[in-house]
């Protein structure tokens, strides 16, 4: 059943690691301006990898900057660490620490978490409203049961680079599950296919706010980096989730051409922001958010059109 005359806000959060800095100083800039929280004010928060972390966050009522202080705090060592068992260790450190034992069951709105299932290879989007479902609904638990933090660690699980994360789920499943990037680094689509499909809202009166990462140079690396990189293709693997989110964004675009979107995701070349998704530097990731603020002020005016129907 279409409810043709109810407004639904989407906030899209895309993956990027260490660059989710950047879309966190956008939404300092959205929150600044909203009349209510953002949980409040948003009826979906969908996110990929970091933007899982971000999303959930937003979704059990913290504000941005006590996400940013735990980004400041968490993202470094997590990047820092060598191997994929270490990052994945810190990662449910992280997790838990943030997290505790919270399920799906806490969250103040909408959420979607994506992940994508390794032997399947079809994507597993941990929700936390019944009505986000698209069928089975006699049978839906929240988040499928997984605590906050797992659903996380599983969106945020970038094979090669970090351990394959495996959940089981209230019905007793056992499912192995990696980085949501590779199926839907950009998670607005699955956003908009609730929001239109399951909750049955008209395309024209859904909202899309779509936050990326920001694109920039690659990185210089020494002999040693490029020696190991030969191994472990960091550039592969930033480039696949960048033709992800390229792919995603033109199916939306495409597929809801009628749903009032913004989309910030800007492109920046100077040598000094270069960057990558393992990104550990205190600076450089404080340059990015301060990038993700000035990406909001050229499309402030769009951004209070679209969410507060400002002319």
């Amino acid at each position: 059943m279409v409810m043709s005359g109810d407004m639904c806000r989407i906030l899209s959060l895309d993956g990027g690691g260490a660059k989710g800095f950047y879309p966190l100083g956008i939404l300092r800039e959205v929150e600044a301006f909203l009349p209510r929280p953002i949980h409040e004010t948003f009826d979906l928060i969908f996110g990929t990898s970091t933007g899982s972390i971000i999303a959930a966050l937003l979704a059990t009522g913290r504000s941005v900057d006590e996400i940013h202080e735990l980004y400041k705090t968490h993202v470094p060592p997590i990047m820092r660490a060598s191997g994929k068992a270490a990052k994945s260790e810190k990662l449910r450190e992280t997790g838990e620490a943030v997290f505790g034992d919270a399920g799906f069951d806490r969250v103040l709105t909408g959420l979607g978490v994506v992940s994508t299932k390794w032997q399947l290879e079809t994507p597993m989007i941990f929700k936390s409203q019944v009505t986000q479902a698209h069928g089975r609904r006699a049978t839906f638990i929240p988040g499928f049961g997984c605590k906050l933090s797992d659903a996380i660690e599983a969106s945020c699980s970038a094979y090669p680079f970090f351990e394959i994360k495996t959940i089981k789920t209230a019905s007793g499943d056992v499912v192995e599950l990696f980085d949501g990037g590779y199926c839907a680094n950009n998670p607005a689509l699955y956003a908009l296919a609730d929001a239109t499909v399951a909750l049955g809202h008209a395309p024209e009166n859904c909202r899309l706010l779509s936050l990326g990462c920001g694109q920039y140079p690659e990185p210089k690396r020494g002999f040693i980096a490029r020696q190991i990189n030969s191994f472990l293709p960091v550039q592969l693997l930033q480039k696949t989730l960048e033709v992800n989110t390229a792919s995603m964004d033109q199916l939306r675009r495409l597929l809801y051409a009628n749903v009032p979107t913004v989309r910030i995701s800007d492109t920046f070349d100077k040598p000094e922001m270069a960057t990558d998704m393992f990104e550990h530097d205190p600076k450089k990731l404080n340059l990015l958010r301060q990038q993700g603020v000035e990406s909001f002020a050229r499309r402030e005016q769009e951004v209070r059109q679209l969410l507060l129907n400002e002319g």
